[in-house]
């Protein structure tokens, strides 16, 4: 058995929903959500994309490759168009002089048959994407007018915004913090709602719903930030703003000193709450979708993000090292979010987690019960409205029935860990 997948049963081993709905997905659940992409009738070109988007982000690419063939190659370029902007700005080892002029006209290299970038440190993840950029270029040359439109400007836009926070190499303000979170995330939403309206799988109410689309984006970028402190630190990014972190330190590293827990936990809970605030425009924003292959593929990181969240508040572990949600949860949340009452179900859940941990001491308090009671006042109206009817937790008169499966599943999972 693997590494992985013994590690894996061992995080869910109290959790025995997690390990049947782990053999549930290997044993054929995974095709169920995230079907096999025919490349049959693909160009060479654009088979070797679909690998490059294998190896450059497995999560995405099983939900991009389950979208409708209408939408997938051109969600496949767009991604990997993005990807390579973020390459390029995250490689901590490419000279200003290069780094900044290639950032504000990377939507010219679009147009240029053939281009590649071999400026990359050895140790950049994402440097095979950066050499056969040529790949992208080709595929995307095919892709329909109307797609190739969207893709440029928000690469466009994205990478001028990318080089303008480049130069200043830090987040000052929560104005910033918020504006840059747009920059490489919101306009990712933007991007995509404009795809999806143009394709008309969605109708074109979706591609102007810019500022919802914008909080899926923030949602999902700050729960990023948030989560990754230690690591984009040891990289020589910092992300969290200023205006935030010096309430509780003289330095944003200092945080990650053991005697400095409490107030690290403080100002973690300050940004969790911050991204808490755009729940209502998700909520709002997937209700609106009506393609499944385009909810699945929206709601499956949103999810992941409030759990993630739940995770990281009030847990001083974030400062350590990058804290991540149990593969059986994930499985289990990739399963699960495929309806609107489902996402409702889940936000319900993981928000209660964080309900259940909010301090009185914490200097965030009230705003922390102000965001949840919010979340709290949409679930019951759409509980009222017919559009949420799932129960949150588990049916008491099932207790004794889950006890036993999970002592069940338990010893399972430990055998099997432990050969």
């Amino acid at each position: 058995m693997s590494t992985s997948i013994t590690q894996a049963l061992r995080q869910s081993i109290f959790h025995p929903s997690e390990i049947m709905n782990m053999l549930y997905f290997k044993l054929g659940g995974e095709k169920k959500i995230f079907p096999r992409n025919n490349t049959l009738e693909c160009t060479p070109e654009m088979i070797r994309c679909y690998e490059l988007l294998n190896l450059t982000s497995r999560s995405f690419a099983a939900v991009i490759q389950a979208l409708d063939p209408e939408l997938r190659p051109s969600i496949c370029i767009f991604y990997l168009v993005l990807r390579a902007l973020d390459t390029v700005e995250d490689d901590m080892s490419i000279k200003h002089g290069i780094k900044l002029p290639l950032l504000r006209t990377f939507d010219q290299k679009l147009d240029t048959t053939g281009w590649t970038f071999d400026g990359n440190a050895d140790t950049e993840k994402d440097k095979v994407l950066m050499l056969e950029f040529d790949m992208v270029i080709a595929e995307f040359k095919n892709l329909k007018p109307k797609y190739k439109t969207v893709i440029q400007d928000i690469c466009k836009r994205m990478g001028n915004g990318m080089a303008d926070f480049a130069e200043k190499q830090d987040v000052d303000t929560k104005k910033e913090y918020a504006l840059y979170c747009h920059y490489v995330a919101g306009l990712v939403g933007h991007g995509l709602s404009r795809l999806f309206s143009a394709s008309k799988l969605e109708s074109p109410t979706v591609a102007k719903e810019l500022e919802r689309a914008n909080s899926m984006g923030l949602f999902l970028q700050k729960t990023n930030i948030i989560r990754d402190y230690k690591e984009d630190l040891d990289e020589g990014r910092t992300w969290y703003p200023k205006e935030v972190w010096i309430k509780y330190s003289p330095t944003l590293a200092a945080l990650g000193e053991p005697d400095a827990r409490g107030k690290a936990k403080d100002c973690l809970n300050e940004l969790v709450v911050d991204a808490l605030t755009h729940i209502p425009d998700v909520f709002a924003y997937m209700a609106e979708l009506e393609n499944q292959t385009v909810f699945n593929f929206c709601a499956i990181p949103q999810v992941m993000a409030i759990a993630t969240l739940s995770l990281c508040y009030d847990n001083g572990a974030v400062f350590e090292g990058v804290v991540k949600i149990r593969k059986g949860l994930a499985v289990s949340l990739m399963l699960e979010a495929t309806s609107m009452d489902s996402v409702y179900a889940i936000f319900d859940r993981f928000c209660l987690q964080i309900e259940s941990r909010v301090r009185t001491t914490d200097p965030h308090y009230t705003a922390a019960c102000e965001a949840l009671a919010t979340v709290r006042q949409l679930l019951a109206k759409a509980r009222k409205d017919g559009v949420y009817t799932s129960p949150v937790q588990p049916n008491a008169a099932n207790m004794p029935l889950r006890l036993a499966l999970m002592f069940g599943a338990g010893l399972v999972a430990y055998n099997l860990a432990s050969n």
